[in-house]
């Protein structure tokens, strides 16, 4: 019965790591009753002597009949019963749950298909931990189903696992591992014990087994010892970087370093950027038109159904950026206008782990340092043995200017473009396919169907943009484009490229920066400026980007809807369309009046107030090691400041009390003498006490059979006392014994100068390594503390000793 209750509160224990993935407290409560209904379960099985097989299909009834009463009892017969109506509810339960999950990111909101799916799951896990723990005896291998419930957070969210949620996983199994470790001793003969303790000595062995009181204790000392060390030492070493999802290799053969590169999931690295708390800066640049620009870092070019991927891609030598001009833009002919921009990047120290290039597209020359080359298809340019942080480059670009006059012109001209910039998998809902017709179905060329499939996310379809939500799967595009039209820039770009496909427009997702914010005269970019939009593919001017996600106050704050996208009458004295992401320059443009306000833009108009950057709040690595050796100093002089604090207030002459006397009979003895004598007693026992603690800390601790004036005389004869020393040892003892036995102890003056007397005698008489360490680490404090961490320990003990009413067969037995 002991390893089912310690099954069952390590799977609770660990199911607290499952916290920061919903929203409420329901699931807490209904895990918690799916738990103990388990428990009932095993503890039933245990009674009636049920075979290891039979345990597991006991919880299951048990688990179906608890989840029956939570969600479906209206359902059941008499409430509890299960019938067919209510196993069509649960399973109906379980598939709006598992589609919610599906659908929503973490934090989850608290609904019923959740947080039943949650309960059924963690009734699992318990059960799974019982027959390990409880049935096979296999305690250890309990751990694994454990840390399955610790894998589900860790792998969802970014942040990493709270260190209070992970103690309290652990010491569930560390009491899962006592508790069988003590079964097991208990079938054996009289344990041998690590310690004497007032427990070991006062209570005898059971009558059913061993005592294994102090085997507990020592198994409770490793547990917690290893626990103190899972926290601490990761928090003391260097951060490990995450492992990386994509491979990508640049050519050539070998295995050298030079010959791949890994990178994190482009998607996770812009959702980690806008998830941040606080904007930090990226990059800064400065071009020769000062026009802001969106500046590209991946394109996703594959699409599986439930993201945009990325295709291997190619570096030869003959493309790196050193050689001189790029690879021609892909598809770009000599029909649009050119303008030329030169554009300076300067990129932030606290990037790391980038080695692809923030750059305007497209790029035609790249003056760089270090290995970068650029891929034929997409003109990414990335490094395999350099990264980007703090790096200084320039940028050529040649940007075409197209009309919408130009892009309708070519509405006749075929993609020549590769053919994985239309592929589809085949399983994509038929509702999507028929939403792109119908959406496209005036469309007379492929410009016009794009800047419809545009007006749709900006204007018509009823979007809104919020950073809590996710794409994940084809029911979770659907539903958005469906039915709740809610989402971040990389849904949207995601769900346009999909849809541009689906007309027959290549498309392609493009990772990277808007534009930013000017500051000074440079343009700034933050981590709240991280941005993704889709790549169209138009024959004879090439891939040009649209912007479906919503802009301005109740948008991302800094996309910019490109102007070629928005067909209007013009004058004839009209400026050439700026490139996508610039601004207008037109002073006299009517600007719309904004009622509500975007955070985002809000905190850059902070920055641009104050006319400088942020203030950088990073703190250089030698300060970063002088505080944590300054934390550990002040941790290791703890117990010196406890054992100054004791001292000061023993030797204060009205405040004495006594001060944890060496044992027990001293104790009630001068418990007693300070009823009888309140004058003096508190002095006395305060100035025995700190004598007693002079003498452990300098390794001379007093005998307890030993009286005061034994000790005094001993003292004085071993350790060659000088006559005022044995005096002032003598003068103690005896004030002690007259207030301990005298009916009245007389007059006693002050000891402070006696006990200081003592003191100095005895330090005389250790090494100067003794006189530190009574300093620095004093082990009569530590003594204290170590008492302390016994007693703790202890408390774990009352529930271990909690036993069921014996039955009257056991009393006779």
């Amino acid at each position: 019965m002991r390893l089912t209750s310690a099954a069952g509160v390590a799977t609770f224990a660990a199911a607290l790591l499952l916290y920061p993935l919903f929203q409420g407290g329901a699931w807490f409560w209904t895990s918690l009753g799916a738990v103990l209904a388990v428990m009932a379960a095993g503890l039933l099985s245990s009674r009636l002597s049920l075979p290891a097989w039979a345990a597991p299909p006991v919880a299951l009834v048990a688990t179906w009949i608890y989840l029956t009463v939570v969600f479906a009892a209206g359902k059941a017969w008499a409430l509890v019963i299960p019938t067919k109506a209510s196993v069509v509810e649960l399973g109906r339960l379980l598939g709006v749950g598992w589609t919610d999950i599906q659908r929503f990111a973490a934090p989850v909101p608290q609904t019923d298909g959740i947080t039943l799916l949650t309960a059924a799951g963690v009734a699992l896990i318990a059960i799974a931990v019982d027959l390990l723990a409880a049935r096979l005896r296999k305690a250890a291998l309990a751990g694994l189903p454990l840390l399955a419930l610790a894998t589900v957070p860790a792998t969802i969210l970014p942040d990493p696992i709270s260190w209070p949620a992970f103690i309290l996983a652990a010491l569930g199994f560390v009491s899962l591992l006592i508790a069988d470790g003590r079964e097991r001793v208990g079938h054996w003969g009289k344990a041998v014990l690590v310690r004497r303790t007032r427990a070991a000595t006062s209570q005898p062995a059971s009558r059913n087994g061993a005592d294994t009181s102090g085997l507990r204790l020592s198994g409770k000392r490793i547990g917690f010892a290893a626990i103190a060390l899972a926290v601490g030492v990761p928090a003391l070493l260097p951060a490990m970087e995450p492992v990386s999802f994509f491979t990508f290799g640049v050519g050539g053969t070998g295995l050298g370093k030079g010959n791949s590169i890994s990178i994190p999931n482009p998607v996770a690295f812009l959702k980690g950027q806008l998830d941040l708390p606080e904007r930090r800066v990226v990059l800064t640049y400065t071009n020769s038109d000062d026009k802001p620009r969106y500046l590209r870092i991946y394109a996703l070019d594959t699409f599986d159904g439930q993201q945009f991927g990325m295709t291997d891609p190619k570096g030869v030598a003959q493309n790196r950026t050193d050689n001189g001009p790029l690879p021609a833009p892909p598809g770009l002919g000599p029909q649009p206008k050119i303008a030329n921009v030169v554009t300076k990047i300067q990129i932030s120290d606290e990037i790391t782990k980038l080695q692809f290039l923030p750059l305007p597209y497209p790029p035609r020359e790249i003056q760089v340092d270090g290995d970068w080359r650029a891929d034929v298809d997409t003109l990414m340019v990335f490094s395999t043995r350099d990264e980007a942080a703090g790096l200084d480059y320039q940028v050529a670009t040649s940007e075409p200017q197209p009309t919408p006059d130009l892009l309708e012109s070519l509405g006749g001209t075929r993609p020549t473009t590769d053919p994985r910039y239309l592929k589809l998998p085949d399983n994509l809902p038929p509702e999507i396919a028929k939403l792109a017709s119908d959406l496209t179905a005036d469309a007379k060329t492929d410009y016009d169907a794009a800047v419809k499939l545009q007006q749709f996310f900006t204007k018509d379809g009823g979007f809104t943009y919020n950073l809590r939500t996710q794409v994940q799967s084809n029911s979770a595009l659907r539903d958005f484009l469906l039915r709740d039209r809610v989402g971040y820039c990389e849904q949207f770009a995601a769900s346009m490229a999909v849809l541009a496909r689906l007309v027959g427009i290549p498309s392609r997702v493009a990772i990277g920066y808007t534009g930013g914010t000017k500051v000074g005269d440079r343009w700034q970019v933050g981590t709240n400026d991280s941005h993704s939009w889709p790549e169209l593919y138009f024959e004879g001017v090439g891939w040009l980007p649209f912007e479906p996600t919503p802009a301005g106050s109740l948008g991302q704050g800094s996309a910019r809807v490109p102007e070629y996208t928005q067909p209007r009458p013009r004058s004839a004295g009209e400026a050439a369309t700026p490139t996508p992401g610039a601004t207008s320059s037109s002073a006299d443009e009517p600007v719309a009046p904004q009622t509500r306000r975007n955070p985002r833009e809000l905190d850059r108009e902070g920055v641009v107030a104050t006319g400088g950057l942020p203030p950088d709040d990073s703190m250089p690595l030698i300060a970063k090691i002088g505080i944590g050796a300054g934390a550990l100093l002040l941790l290791l002089l703890i117990p010196a400041g406890l054992r100054v604090l004791t001292r000061n207030r023993r030797v204060r002459t009205l405040g004495w009390k006594v001060s944890a006397p060496a044992d027990e009979l001293t104790s009630a003895m001068v418990s007693d003498a300070s009823r009888r004598h309140p004058s003096v007693a508190p002095s006395v026992a305060a100035a025995w006490a700190e004598l007693d603690d002079v003498l452990y800390d300098y390794g001379m601790a007093r005998q307890t059979s030993e009286t005061p004036r034994a000790l005094a005389r001993r003292l004085a004869q071993q350790y060659e006392f000088d006559a005022e020393s044995a005096a002032a040892v003598a003068a103690i003892a005896s004030a002690v014994e007259r207030v301990l036995f005298a009916r009245d102890p007389g007059e006693i003056g002050p000891m402070r100068k006696d006990l200081r007397k003592v003191r100095q005698a005895l330090a005389a008489t250790v090494s100067r390594g003794r006189r530190v360490r009574a300093v620095l680490l004093p082990p009569s404090t530590l003594r204290r503390l170590r008492a302390v961490g016994e007693r703790l320990l202890d408390g774990f003990d009352l529930l271990e000793n909690i036993r069921l009413r014996r039955t009257a067969a056991q009393k006779g037995s």
